[in-house]
């Protein structure tokens, strides 16, 4: 059974999510600070995370930093915040959804239950896949990434993004075919937070993310994989 942390300091709120989240068949970790969500997150090795923004202690871009230099756990952002440039901002965080107060707590446990599921291992899967030479190894069944030899670990959302484009390399999927394929619904219109998990996923597997040759930009397009399918 998957164990969710809730990160929020509004009493009220987190005991609503927590009900909803727990009447899903969920289990139910909270933390009213920052402090103590980071030290929860640390100990409890919890299978996504709903972070409030807005809490009193430590900033909650500051908790998905944190959290982000030793994990890839699911993250999914509670804020007030409706600015384009603070979505940009909490997913070049590494958040794998951005859910702005006021909102409906099933929605929530639909979008959670959505990000846990492309997260989850799948073992029915294809064998291994190479490309590049073996320069880059994708592992469905134990759902890793490897580039030169390396493991990287992903978040949820970038392993999406990535395992898309690898079905078909060279294709150019636009923006719209990676958000709708990563996040599995229509993620309020939003189609350039792809760019923000993208410039993230560079980070991680490019060897210059500023002249990638991995994941490709196609101006006008959208992106494509670079490396040609071994075999």
């Amino acid at each position: 059974m998957p164990t969710v942390l809730i990160v929020e300091d509004e009493l009220k709120l987190r005991d609503l999510v927590r009900s909803y989240l727990e009447r899903d068949g969920l289990t139910v970790l909270t933390a009213g600070t920052g402090a103590d969500g980071l030290r929860l997150a640390a100990t409890a090795n919890p299978d996504l995370i709903i972070l409030d923004l807005g809490l009193p202690d430590i900033p909650g871009e500051s908790i998905a930093a944190e959290v982000r230099r030793g994990s890839g756990v699911p993250i999914v952002m509670l804020t007030a915040k409706v600015e384009e440039a603070d979505r940009i901002r909490g997913l070049e965080l590494g958040a794998d959804d951005y859910v702005t107060k006021p909102f409906s707590p099933r929605e929530l446990v639909l979008r959670v239950r959505a990000v846990l599921r492309r997260g989850a291992r799948r073992e029915d899967q294809d064998p291994t896949r190479e490309y590049g030479g073996g320069r880059l190894v994708i592992d469905e069944a134990t759902r890793s990434v490897t580039v030169d030899g390396e493991q990287r670990d992903l978040t949820p959302t970038e392993w999406a993004i990535l395992l898309a484009l690898a079905t078909r390399p060279g294709r150019v999927y636009s923006r719209a075919e990676l958000i709708n394929r990563a996040r599995g619904h229509e993620f309020e219109g939003y189609e350039r937070s792809v760019d923000s998990h993208i410039k993230n996923l560079r980070r991680k597997i490019e060897t210059d993310p500023a002249h990638p040759e991995i994941v490709l930009t196609v101006l006008g397009g959208g992106y494509r994989l670079g490396l040609s399918a071994d075999g």
